[in-house]
């Protein structure tokens, strides 16, 4: 049975609670969880298509809410840099991948209703599973969210709270309505069955290259989610001797908010102090996240690995959501952060994740 476990002080608590965070430093949770057995590529022959053909690593199994997401197509771009197009998933962005862990737990626990706060696409990712497990959901999203993505969380049928200043004051305003009594939390920050879910992503790259992994994986990293995903894959596939060696992760940041990619250079274990500043605007919206909950997790997690922390300016991400479209791909734009920090590499092996489509965002003006 999987636990709750309180990275900081050690605290437990048990799944089936609705509690969201860590009772005594209102810390985000890990999860105390043991894989069922060891995978092997000959086993997934004839599984199921999706990202639940990994069960073995999963600690849910048997989903209801599943739309069939993951298994997204991994594609070369030039002779190193590889692209993941989990702008493909069933709601167009990476975000299904541990969205689908948190409603299906939820579904499993029958709360009065699940709260989310998001810049946008995670919210849309939890509105469209709560709707297939017949869960009432509110999404709580900044001002200046694209309102296209707003219109998907609507469309859902998910009520929408639009918050006042930046998604800093969005998370708090969820954070208080998650302490409502039964209410589920479903958070891609403080939840950790959202990163079991965000592991897929590098399980499925294990698989598509037939048993190993790129000399790095560039992810671009807000709060974090599909870096620590990433890192727990790595780690367990290692773990199992299903890889030799663990990639390389290459953290991506928009120059105009860059809190973790300052600390790492710094060689700090935390946030450098910059408790008075504001998110500056960025078109990265989606990682445009000034103080990440589980920054000491991520800064490890790249260290550990030998990799490093990269920034965008916001030219760049222009400049790279055209040349990605002039190759066929249409990605919003935070989704091409990547692409503008790795693509001209040609040194190493490295894959990018394209991980929310163009039509979220439109171009970059």
């Amino acid at each position: 049975m999987a636990t709750y476990l309180c990275p900081q002080d050690g605290t437990r608590a048990e799944t089936t609670s609705l509690t969201w965070c860590c009772p005594v430093c209102r810390g985000p949770w890990n999860l105390d969880f043991e894989a069922a057995g060891r995978l092997s590529l000959d086993s997934l022959a004839g599984r199921v298509n999706s990202l639940w053909r990994y069960a073995e690593a999963l600690p849910l199994s048997s989903p209801a809410t599943s739309l069939g997401e993951g298994r997204t197509p991994l594609v070369p771009v030039t002779r190193t840099v590889s692209a993941k197009l989990d702008f493909l998933m069933p709601t167009l962005s990476f975000k299904d991948r541990g969205a689908v862990m948190l409603a299906e737990l939820a579904r499993r626990l029958s709360p009065e209703r699940v709260v989310a706060d998001s810049s946008g696409n995670a919210g849309t990712a939890v509105a469209a599973y709560c709707a297939r497990a017949g869960l009432p959901c509110t999404v709580y999203v900044p001002e200046g969210t694209s309102p296209k993505k707003t219109e998907q969380i609507r469309a859902h049928g998910a009520r929408l709270e639009i918050v006042p200043g930046d998604r800093e004051a969005t998370a708090l305003a969820a954070r208080a309505a998650a302490d409502s009594p039964g209410t589920f939390y479903a958070s891609h920050v403080f939840n950790p069955y959202f990163l079991h879910g965000t592991k897929t992503y590098v399980y499925e790259m294990w698989e598509d290259l037939g048993g190993r992994l790129p000399d790095a994986i560039a992810v671009p990293v807000g709060n974090g989610t599909l870096l620590l995903g990433a890192a727990l894959a790595t780690a367990e596939l290692h773990a199992q001797g299903l890889i030799d060696e663990r990639p390389a992760l290459i953290a991506v940041q928009a120059e105009a908010v860059s809190p973790l990619a300052a600390a790492f250079h710094a060689g700090t274990d935390g946030l450098l102090d910059e408790s008075g500043r504001a998110a500056a605007p960025t078109l990265a919206e989606g990682i445009a996240i000034p103080r990440p909950p589980r920054a000491r997790q991520i800064l490890t997690a790249v260290r550990e690995s030998g990799g490093t922390f990269l920034t965008v300016t916001e030219d760049q991400i222009r400049k790279a959501q055209l040349d990605l479209a002039a190759r066929g791909f249409y990605v919003e734009t935070t989704g091409v952060a990547c692409w503008a920090a790795v693509g001209d590499w040609a040194d190493r092996s490295v894959v990018v994740p394209l991980c929310g489509a163009g039509l979220k965002t439109g171009l970059a003006p």
